[in-house]
């Protein structure tokens, strides 16, 4: 049996995150959605998704698919039901299509709501629904992922020159290092240190929080609940209730809340980012599909940061500031807040940022550790930075 996660409309309401990748590979709570779909079915996954993105995600189907909706968290339950459905049938909730086996090659996405008899779903389903859904989710998704990689496994022991509380909802994998002085408070929810990852000195965490593979927390950050550290990050400062996805960087002090912060990104020393508007009005965001400013239903809401996008040192972020991919933002003042991909500037005005340039800045990251681009990710930033030139030209000054 083949196993293909795909995407449904829901992606135009994840953007700037689904310009680079499917909605099965955003990350929420410890792991990403695909991640949690492969642990529970034991099977490897392949994509159904847009044509842009099939090159660098590819869609491999047999004479038995199983079609899986990737913004759909997998649970027991649910993964019971889907392992269950026969050839001919799908599982939906509501207007919702969770599953469907076929022996047919669904070539896109729209194809989905077409096929298959019907079973209802009785369980309760949770998916992404919206950009903020990944930051606002993710401390319930944190216990869910924590119970399952945990589940008959034994933590490293805890050192001996540390403060903790509820030690019994904490997990250390092999090769983690947690340096002296530092603080943690399990009692208010997990707290998962992956492989390699690394605390340095004085550090304070209050859980539910996931420090992933590799990554490392600066000395004397401050880190609160509900945020997960994607692997390879480096963080530092103070942040609650963030999610980085993998390889980026605020190293430094300022503070991020509320927030969620794709790959390959870099936040300057004392960037700072409001999550809370002065008249505690309810907090609205750029929707990029649709062109127009949407509520979040939210009171706190901050910076939502495409992959590769980077800004310079004391750079300050209005509440609900959107910003797309491979963006460069620096200056004083409070830049717009929604930032189209592919733009260099701040407050005293903004221009595009050259496809070259912005390649060869990416290159050097990944450089760093290790990696790089491929050619068919060249091509996917190619076809992004082709696809919003008139939201740039609109937001120029």
């Amino acid at each position: 049996m083949q196993v293909i996660l795909f995407d449904t409309s829901v992606r135009n309401s994840l953007l700037p995150f689904t310009h680079t990748r499917p909605v099965a590979d955003i990350r929420c709570g410890i792991l990403t959605m695909r991640e949690r779909w492969e642990r529970f079915l034991s099977k490897p996954t392949s994509t159904l998704t847009v044509p842009y993105l099939q090159h660098v995600f590819p869609h491999e189907s047999g004479e038995d698919n199983l079609y899986i909706n990737g913004a759909v968290f997998a649970n027991p339950g649910i993964a019971d039901a889907i392992s269950s459905l026969a050839i001919g049938e799908k599982l939906v909730k509501d207007e919702l299509v969770i599953a469907l086996r076929t022996q047919k090659t669904i070539n896109t996405t729209e194809d989905i709501a077409y096929q298959n008899i019907a079973k209802t779903y009785e369980g309760n389903v949770a998916s992404l629904k919206n950009v903020w859904d990944i930051f606002s989710i993710n401390g319930e998704a944190i216990k869910g992922d924590f119970k399952l990689l945990t589940y008959n496994k034994t933590s490293v022991s805890m050192p001996d020159d540390i403060i903790v509380k509820g030690s019994e909802n904490i997990f250390i994998e092999e090769g983690a290092v947690i340096n002296a002085g530092c603080i943690i408070n399990a009692t208010t929810g997990p707290v998962y240190i992956g492989k390699d990852a690394e605390i340095l000195e004085g550090c304070m965490l209050r859980g539910p929080i996931a420090l992933c593979e590799h990554g490392v927390i600066k000395m004397g950050a401050k880190v609160y609940g509900d945020t997960t550290i994607g692997p390879g990050c480096k963080v530092g400062g103070e942040i609650s209730n963030v999610v980085f996805f993998a390889n980026s960087n605020k190293g430094h002090d300022g503070y991020l809340g509320n927030a969620v912060i794709g790959e390959w990104c870099n936040l300057g020393a004392d960037t700072n980012c409001s999550n809370l508007k002065n008249n505690y009005d309810e907090v609205k965001i750029w929707d990029e599909h649709s062109n127009k400013s949407v509520k979040t239903g939210l009171t706190f809401c901050g910076l939502i940061m495409g992959d590769h996008s980077k800004c310079g040192i004391n750079t300050m972020f209005n509440t609900g500031t959107v910003v797309g991919v491979s963006s460069n933002i620096f200056g004083a003042g409070f830049p717009e807040k929604f930032i189209p991909s592919f733009c260099w500037g701040g407050s005293d005005g903004m221009t595009t940022y050259s496809f070259e340039r912005a390649i060869d800045t990416a290159g050097r990251m990944m450089a760093r550790r290790n990696k790089q681009l491929t050619t068919t990710e060249k091509d996917m930033y190619q076809y992004i930075f082709n696809n919003t030139t008139i939201q740039r030209d609109l937001f120029a000054k």
